[in-house]
């Protein structure tokens, strides 16, 4: 368990550490940096295009392991699903009418 829970706490660092970054905060830095002259305005461009780029890659990434990692741990946990819970209500409603229909019939 301590293992899992070292995931979820780097998982959860990173993602924090990119969601600070706005895109809005992202394009303001590469600006200031094409107005000081130590980018192009191309240059600029190009590197807010890949840095957006990495964000979108890691928060889809973030969102994976944060998935992977939360089913491990209900799963260990023994806590049931929203589909084996909607599972079991089908089955119940199925064998309450099985049930009226039996007790119906008996009349």
């Amino acid at each position: 368990m301590t293992d899992v829970m070292g995931v979820v706490k780097k998982t959860m660092m990173t993602g924090i550490g990119l969601a600070l970054k706005t895109k809005d905060e992202v394009e303001d830095w590469a600006r200031d940096l094409v107005t000081r002259g130590e980018l192009s305005e191309n240059e600029g461009e190009k590197f807010v295009d890949e840095l957006l780029k990495r964000y979108d890659e890691a928060r889809e990434d973030l969102e994976r392991k944060i998935e992977k990692v939360t089913k491990e741990i209900m799963k260990k946990a023994r806590v049931a699903s929203m589909d084996e819970l909607d599972a079991l209500k089908k089955e119940i409603e199925e064998l309450r009418k099985e049930n009226e229909r039996l007790i119906g019939s008996e009349d």
